[in-house]
């Protein structure tokens, strides 16, 4: 069969013979779209912006031979090709044909360009190609011959045009419950828990959970797991701890236990179980996180599922349990305690009273109320997000102590969960509060009345000093506004996040061999039809982590995982770390202990300014990435006993900065108002030769690691660690050098070298404190005395 005369011959595209007519080309349009279209979708359902063309290589060796100027006797004139090309392109049926077979104004556009650079910028064509454009340069053929070989070039660098049905299906989404066969073979009886805060609507959940031979609770926070797994074992039930960076098993031996607390994200959707709690259901319309709720209520594989949340997502989760043919029971709970709403704000800082927890929505915000307040001679506790968890319970445990000073909280929304407090009034410093939009960008609005009541529910704890709890804002013009939104009926939950899974990207993959991780997901959501009681989440962190690894060779399953990798992208300490993990893994080398230790700056010294906090908190972040991945490639990160060692060691140095606050916001501004500033280079990588009292030593903790029986995995408690009073030396208590010596300030060697000075200045024998022999300095002293008090 001959590609030479189009008009006389069958051209075959697809496997299909199709006659053109060079003089009905309305006619032919029809012929070509009435037969190649039968597979193909609408371009217009879907955006084609997303199809990244796959380049196509030119073809320049001189040395191949040109079999289509050896059967036409001639060369092609390129100038005479590209006025032959752009008459096609102007052809309005040749457009109709493209867009009735896949090609919108985008691709056929796209397309275009491509087999234009491809025609001209190739020394030898294939012969079929070089002959059709030698017949339309010589008059004998015609500028719509060129469209089978145009179609098929557009295929090409554009794979999905010839599965777009296959994309389609993998990525349906009406029916999230089909997805999870298992718990479709089992009937499950549905208990829906709804209340507000400390209601008590979770520990009736809890007690049938401890009851069940076997169970599991699936919680949205780390400490909300760990405070499960703790009650539940100090109840005779052993109980395992399952988090996205950490294993704890009760069993001595280190098998699992019948009961496991866990992370949402962390459920075991194949193991079964007598009864599974799912706390916070609410959360199932979260636009980055909502995707686990609905996994964990549509694949649970148990008898019975106990839901505690708000009243909100009662008629959301009714109707998507009749897609699964269950039905759900509600049990309504009440508050337990009075909670007021008070009609006057705080006002000033100088009405703070004990059990006062102002709330605030930036750390900037947080670092200047806790200086005021303790410039007032007043004590805080400090919680935001950002804090390891050790860090935030013994903040917490600090503003709970009845026996301890501090007696005022100032904190963000991180206490709304999570987090056992006795508060006896929350006072909003602000209503507004950053969120993100659907598109993951931030806005600023005034806070939601579920975000409010979860918040504010927080004040007045049953069983607790303060039962009866109090709300207000700090300032007169929040407080009506206050009013106004906890007045505002509470909005029914409409949708339910979702999320691809592996599977499907690896099935997307398959089909799109050519696309990035984060090209892939772009089509994939663009594609996806999802029914009104779903949503697929925001993905753009995943994407953000896909296109920072996108150079690294790493195969699929492994790429998505680290696309999954629980990374804030506003630390850039964390991002370079992450990246320098993913290299390390992609050359087979693996993450050794040491190998981290060089990376962080291990050991790291006492920090000095709120600047060197927040970097300790992202070392603490770096140290997180690297468990989460230890539990999923532990042969290449065979460290984790040793690295959570240094992060107990890094958590209990953040707590000591904590409790120093505010010096080191005062120290932060001198910074400032000097005009210098400290970037993370700046950072000192070395602690200095005062350890912070209460440390053990590393040795000590490496020797503990090595002498655990316990598995990779399972970890076992530490010794407990004594607190700076209580392991500082009677004699010591008293003298301030000391302290700051054991405080890493200075050191010991800085501090004799200040004694000498000041024992050749003065002439007299320095003992505790320095003064000349008539007690006051001289002005020479004075002035070496200043510029010593500056360090």
């Amino acid at each position: 069969m001959s590609f030479v005369r189009v008009s006389r011959a069958a051209i075959r595209v697809g496997g299909s013979c199709y006659m053109r007519t060079r003089l009905r080309p309305l006619v032919a349009a029809q012929t070509w779209t009435q037969q190649l279209s039968r597979t193909k979708s609408s371009a217009s359902d879907y955006d084609t912006t997303l199809f990244i063309p796959v380049p196509i290589k030119t073809v320049n060796n001189a040395d191949d031979i040109n079999v289509g100027f050896e059967l036409t006797g001639e060369p092609l004139e390129k100038s005479e090709v590209l006025k032959a090309l752009n008459r096609f392109y102007k052809r309005k049926e040749i457009q109709t044909l493209g867009a009735e077979n896949g090609l919108d104004n985008h691709l056929f556009h796209q397309g275009f360009l491509s087999f234009r650079k491809w025609i001209v910028e190739s020394d030898v064509l294939p012969p079929e190609v070089h002959i059709m454009l030698s017949d339309i340069l010589r008059g004998s053929g015609h500028v719509d011959d060129i469209f089978p070989y145009f179609m098929q070039h557009c295929k090409q660098i554009f794979p999905m045009l010839d599965c777009m049905d296959d994309l389609r299906k993998i990525s349906d989404s009406r029916d999230p419950a089909s997805w999870y066969p298992e718990a479709r073979a089992i009937h499950r009886k549905i208990v829906f828990h709804a209340g507000p805060t400390n209601s008590g609507k979770t520990y009736h959940a809890l007690d049938r959970l401890s009851q069940a031979k076997s169970g599991i609770y699936c919680g949205p926070l780390k400490l909300l797991a760990n405070e499960v797994h703790q009650k539940t074992n100090e109840r005779g039930v052993p109980c395992d701890l399952v988090t996205g960076e950490e294993r704890m098993y009760a069993r001595e031996d280190g098998q699992p236990s019948g009961h496991v607390s866990c992370t949402v994200e962390m459920t075991n959707i194949h193991q079964p179980y007598e009864v599974a709690v799912v706390d916070e259901i609410q959360m199932i319309r979260d636009p980055q996180r909502g995707w686990a709720w609905t996994r964990a209520l549509l694949g649970l594989c148990a008898e019975e599922i106990h839901l505690c949340g708000e009243p909100a997502a009662i008629d959301l989760v009714t109707e998507l349990m009749l897609s699964t043919g269950e039905e759900v029971e509600v049990r309504r709970y009440k508050r337990l305690t009075g909670l007021t709403y008070l009609k006057e704000p705080l006002g000033s800082l100088n009405n703070l009273r004990p059990g006062d927890a102002i709330v605030c929505f930036s750390k900037a915000d947080i670092f200047q109320l806790s200086r005021q307040i303790e410039a007032m001679g007043k004590e805080c506790a400090v919680i935001y997000g950002s804090l390891p968890p050790g860090t935030k319970l013994a903040q917490a445990k600090k503003f709970n102590d009845p026996e301890d000073p501090c007696k005022i909280l100032v904190a963000t929304d991180a206490i709304g969960m999570g987090i056992n407090l006795s508060i006896k009034r929350v006072i909003f410093n602000s209503l507004i509060k950053p969120t993100l939009n659907e598109k993951g960008e931030k806005e600023m609005d005034n806070l939601s009345t579920s975000q409010a009541l979860q918040i504010g529910g927080r004040a007045g704890r049953f069983g607790t000093h303060f039962q009866d709890g109090e709300v207000t804002t700090m300032h007169k013009e929040d407080l009506q506004t206050l009013h106004d939104i906890i007045k505002h009926p509470v909005e029914p939950i409409e949708a339910a996040g979702l999320h691809p899974t592996a599977e499907q990207v690896e099935m997307f993959a398959y089909q799109l061999p050519d696309a990035s991780m984060s090209n892939l997901i772009d089509i994939f959501i663009n594609l996806a039809q999802v029914d009104s009681r779903y949503f697929v989440c925001n993905i753009e962190d995943f994407k953000f982590l896909a296109d920072m690894i996108q150079h690294i060779p790493l195969n699929l399953r492994a790429r998505y995982v680290f696309c999954c990798a629980p990374i804030n992208k506003k630390q850039p300490f964390l991002c370079t770390s992450f990246l320098k993990f993913a290299r390390q893994f992609s050359r087979g080398e693996p993450i050794t202990f040491d190998w981290v230790c060089r990376l962080i700056g291990w050991p790291v010294a006492m920090p000095r300014t709120i600047r060197e906090l927040m970097y300790l908190e992202s070392i603490h972040d770096v140290l997180d990435v690297y468990l989460w991945l230890s539990y999923r490639f532990m042969d290449m990160f065979p460290d984790g006993g040793l690295i959570r060692m240094i992060q107990r060691e890094l958590d209990l140095l953040i707590q000591e900065s904590v409790y120093r606050i505010t010096r080191l916001i005062r120290q932060s501004e001198s910074h400032t108002s000097s005009g210098t500033s400290v970037s993370e280079d700046e950072i000192p990588r070395r602690r200095p030769k005062g350890r912070m009292s209460g440390l053990p030593k590393f040795d000590e903790m490496v020797e503990e690691v090595k002498v655990s029986p316990a598995k990779h995995g399972a970890t076992s408690v530490p010794k407990t660690w004594q607190s700076d009073s209580e392991s500082e030396e009677v004699g010591s208590k008293h003298r301030l050098s000391d302290k700051l010596v054991q405080e890493g300030v200075i050191t010991q060697s800085m501090l004799d070298k200040l004694r000498k000075e000041w024992e050749r200045q003065s002439g007299t024998q320095v003992k505790g404190h320095f003064s000349d022999s008539d007690g006051h300095a001289n002005n020479k002293t004075r002035k070496k005395r200043g510029r010593k008090n500056k360090y």
